[in-house]
């Protein structure tokens, strides 16, 4: 299975909306991953043309698709089947933008579990350049649902017909 397979086979987030490459390390307590931003990616022809700079609200994004990638390896390590939740964002607070990132970038991502309250985890996220430069930092809570409708509740629902 290749790093991209195994980021997919954990989260629902699918190109042109996915914003990691792959899982470097995790722990109990976090997770660290990876993506280098490509040139061709079509938000770059409008933000900026002819000086193209990653959005900000998609670095964000690359942090809580981690935490997402955090919260399915931790169900999955509970005993979940893949596939019987999606995160879902719930706040957002405390982010702050300190280096800019441009097309060809690659960044690392780390996410850590702060705590969790009646079903919401709460957690700090990252992202630095390969140097180590920080790019930002953002604080943020997410918790673990299966949606009415999706098919995993179709399923069930069926079966217990």
């Amino acid at each position: 299975m290749s790093a991209l397979d195994a980021v997919q086979a954990l989260i629902p987030h699918r190109p042109p909306f996915l914003f990691v490459d792959e899982i470097i390390s995790e722990t109990d307590a976090g997770l660290v991953a990876r993506r280098t931003w490509r040139a061709d990616e079509g938000f770059y022809s409008g933000h900026y043309p002819g000086a193209p700079i990653t959005p900000g609200v998609l670095l964000c994004e690359a942090v809580f698709q981690t935490g997402a990638l955090f919260m399915a390896r931790q169900a999955q390590l509970a005993g979940a089947a893949p596939g019987a939740g999606v995160p879902l964002l719930s706040k957002i607070s405390d982010v702050r933008f300190r280096t800019p990132i441009y097309p060809g970038d690659t960044v690392v991502i780390e996410v850590k579990r702060q705590e969790v309250v009646a079903g919401f985890t709460m957690m700090r996220g990252a992202v630095k350049k390969a140097d180590g430069t920080r790019v930002l930092n953002v604080d943020f809570t997410v918790a673990w649902k299966t949606p009415e409708g999706s098919p995993q509740v179709e399923q069930a629902q069926q079966t217990q017909q």
